[in-house]
């Protein structure tokens, strides 16, 4: 089972005590069912667990009434079909941004039941943001018709590190006014549900190998390219929160000797070359109103010779600092997300030039570099993966 920060609602299980491994396989059945239904025979095949503890369950997710089944009758001889009650049990994600929060309700077969963005003030204090996402979450539940019974909780990132012994949000995000704030506890005492908490870009990867078309990557990095840069590793299968849930803070890499001081207190930060935030300020140089992320995009697509340069320098400085990552932990594939996913190649070919010629060659040679097919969705979607892979589906009921 994946290892994160829990709700200090359902306390931390040892992970090698009965109930957690009961929890695991009960996830591995469900997993299997949202494929469609199967005979307990054929969930047994799937899952490598025995009939008997197959069929123990299944009694068990029937009385929390996460599924049902009904006789039926494989190679001739009569047994029992098992499919997934998919909305008797849903999860909440919620995104905070810098500029926008973004709240998606889904169901354990992975279906959107309901989704919204809403702009948020620049510099906007944590009170402000919980009370826009209470507001907007009772909103899609009311508009879905879905019950608040249902919820198995509430996946949360932000775009900074969170230190997992407390729950609190750690210096180095891009919301400065939420750092020492307690996201866990005021979430979960705000919305009366369980909470998990996790760094935006620790919840993108974990969406790609989830929601995404990498399940079956072993070892991935997902790199967010925003107003900060940060990267969320998979590692042998299970995210990597390293000793206190600080990982992956590539944006904080040094890449120029004498560059500009960074927001961290250093100088020549990957973030200070490559952030959306340093293009924003290169390209709106002479001009009445500062551009967006959005103006970089059209901007680059329409062929604009002083964002493509923008945007090749900053691809190569993301590449150089992947190089180094990529040295450590030989990721099979790298995954780029955030506002400029639209670019495509237009930033992929930079950040590939940089990894191969700064990565040792086989593996510069051998790891794929591709942009997420998930988009802006990428890191609500892995905060809704969050509460599927630690809620305890069988005692929701």
């Amino acid at each position: 089972m994946v290892s994160t920060l829990r709700s200090t609602a359902s306390a931390s299980t040892n992970p090698g005590s009965q109930s957690a491994l009961r929890r695991l396989n009960e996830q591995r059945i469900v997993e299997a069912l949202m494929a469609g239904p199967s005979t307990q025979a054929e969930l047994s095949r799937a899952t490598g667990l025995s009939t008997a503890t197959v069929s123990n369950i299944v009694k068990v997710l029937q009385e929390a009434s996460i599924v049902a089944t009904e006789p039926t009758t494989s190679s001739g001889r009569r047994a029992l079909s098992v499919r997934l009650n998919s909305n008797s049990a849903v999860a909440v994600g919620i995104d905070f941004g810098r500029r926008h929060l973004r709240v998606v309700v889904a169901n354990l077969a992975y279906d959107i039941l309901a989704e919204e963005t809403v702009s948020l003030p620049l510099g906007h204090r944590a009170d402000v943001g919980i009370a826009a996402a209470v507001d907007v979450l009772d909103s899609l539940l009311e508009d879905a018709g879905i019950d608040r019974r249902d919820i198995l909780g509430v996946g949360t990132g932000i775009p900074g590190p969170i230190d997992h012994r407390t729950g609190t949000v750690a210096q180095g995000a891009i919301l400065p006014e939420w750092v020492g704030f307690n996201l866990l506890t005021h979430l979960e005492e705000t919305l009366g549900l369980p909470v998990f908490v996790d760094n935006d870009a620790n919840l993108g990867a974990l969406s790609e190998v989830t929601w995404g078309p990498h399940g079956s990557v072993e070892n991935l990095i997902f790199v967010k390219i925003g107003s900060g840069i940060g990267a969320g590793l998979i590692l042998n299968g299970q995210p990597f929160y390293g000793h206190v849930g600080v990982t992956g803070e590539i944006g904080h890499a040094t890449i120029a000797e004498h560059g500009l001081v960074c927001r961290c207190g250093n100088r020549g930060c990957l973030e200070t070359v490559a952030s959306t935030t340093t293009m924003v300020e290169l390209l709106s140089r002479g001009r009445q109103e500062p551009i967006t992320p959005d103006d970089i995009v059209h901007q680059a697509l329409a062929h604009d010779p002083a964002t493509l340069r923008v945007i090749d320098d900053a691809g190569l400085a993301v590449g150089r600092a992947l190089g180094n990552v990529a040295n450590l932990i030989n990721p099979e594939v790298i995954v780029v997300g955030g506002p400029l996913a639209e670019l495509g190649d237009l930033l992929l070919d930079p950040v590939r030039r940089g990894l191969r010629r700064h990565a040792v060659p086989l593996i510069g040679q051998t790891t794929t570099v591709a942009m997420s097919a998930l988009g802006a969705r990428a890191e609500v979607l892995g905060g809704v993966a969050l509460v599927f892979q630690h809620a305890d589906i069988s005692h929701h009921a």
